[in-house]
């Protein structure tokens, strides 16, 4: 009986716990999509894409300085490894680095400022999943997300499209105390890196292909295609984010858990369930809305159409990565991320100069495809692998 209770117990806290996370992250991206769809509608696509082309800069900058990904600290946080302040010091350092490289060679303090609050953010939020405060989580992602849009609003009307990467910079100023918190309460022990070398560097890949596949369209697209074309791609890309809210609320939610021993083989199931509904949504309805709200956009609606399809296989990705990863069997991902970030750069450097942005949509969509069915494959050989143990 005493069992049935607690069974019970563990059911509803973990419903809270998902709730949080997907309130937070729902309302949060939101308001943060509402900025952006808002900025849309009053700026010219010229504008829009020169800040997402500085966007991708400080993107990919963070990418390469995050040598301790979140996906780790939330995996050795969750398994109670006192390394956070380890990965916390090497990634802050190479963010420095890279915030100094990016100054030299564009002159933009914002820009520079910006990478190392992307950084912190991205720490603050694995350790705090990793540990499980998920409604601290849920409050400083929230705060965050208003900071984006109540500040993002003003500098723009106060300084022009110029301040808007500054109003970004300062709301990620709230997030610091919790480093300064986790360098107090543990000490930087580099003796602890050895034995996870090889899951830490194999994330780090990740991170790499991550950083070259999601932030290379926006550094390829303008140069080659003008800010024009990209701030049109640009408003397609963020319903793209959108649409795949609910894929990430469950990844990071699914990732503490299944860390922990956890089964999440039922959640997994709704989730592409309704990824497939949310895939015909963008596809069907977003498009008719496009002409109304953002007149200047028009490009973007076929763009949208093709890679709304993309949030199916987007999905199935993030459930094997998580699976993946709290099993330490990050090789694979490795493999996956470096393969589509190939057809990515491939892909833009020719359909997306002969198709322009219906090549550009259309090589994500192909990227995205390829990476779920290898990650498939690599999960029926693990599994195959652990049976064959069991027999033995």
């Amino acid at each position: 009986m005493t069992n049935y209770w607690n069974n019970i117990k563990e059911k509803i806290i973990g419903q809270q716990n998902l709730a949080s996370i997907g309130l937070a992250n729902l309302v949060g991206s939101g308001l943060a999509a509402i900025f952006w769809f808002y900025l849309a509608s009053i700026i010219n696509p010229e504008n829009y894409g020169e800040i997402h082309y500085f966007l991708g800069i400080a993107g990919m900058a963070q990418m390469i300085s995050l040598v301790t990904t979140p996906n780790v600290v939330t995996v050795y946080t969750a398994k109670n490894i006192k390394i956070q302040s380890t990965l916390f010091f090497l990634s802050i350092c190479a963010g420095i680095i890279s915030s100094v490289i990016v100054f030299i060679l564009f002159e933009r303090i914002d820009v520079s400022l910006l990478i190392l609050g992307y950084i912190i953010f991205e720490l603050v939020n694995g350790v705090l999943i990793g540990q499980k405060l998920f409604k601290r989580y849920a409050k400083f992602f929230l705060i965050q997300k208003i900071l984006t849009l109540v500040l993002g609003i003003s500098f723009y009307f106060g300084f022009g499209f110029e301040g808007v990467i500054y109003a970004l910079v300062i709301s990620y100023v709230p997030s610091i105390w919790i480093v300064v918190n986790e360098f107090r309460s543990s000490r930087i022990d580099f003796s602890l890196l050895k034995p996870r070398k090889g899951f830490i560097l194999n994330n780090y890949g990740i991170n790499i292909s991550n950083a070259v596949s999601g932030q290379i369209d926006k550094i390829i697209i303008a140069p080659i295609l003008g800010f024009e074309l990209l701030g049109n791609y640009a408003l397609a890309a963020q319903f793209l984010v959108v649409l795949m809210m609910l894929s990430n609320i469950v990844f990071k939610y699914i990732l503490s858990q299944e860390s922990s021993g956890q089964n999440t083989n039922r959640l997994k199931n709704y989730t592409i369930l309704l990824s497939i509904v949310i895939a015909v949504f963008g596809v069907l309805v977003i498009p008719k809305i496009i002409p109304i709200l953002f007149p200047k956009f028009i490009l973007a609606i076929d763009a949208i159409q093709i890679i709304s399809l993309s949030v199916i296989p987007g999905t199935i990705t993030l459930l094997y990565e998580s699976k993946l990863l709290s099993m330490e069997k990050s090789k694979f991902l490795v493999i996956s991320k470096i393969s589509a970030t190939i057809i990515v750069v491939g892909g833009f450097l020719t359909l997306g100069i002969i198709y322009e942005i219906k090549g550009l949509a259309l090589t994500l969509l192909i990227a995205a495809i390829f990476q779920a069915v290898l990650l498939f494959i690599a999960n029926r050989i693990l599994n195959k692998n652990r049976e064959e143990e069991n027999v033995a």
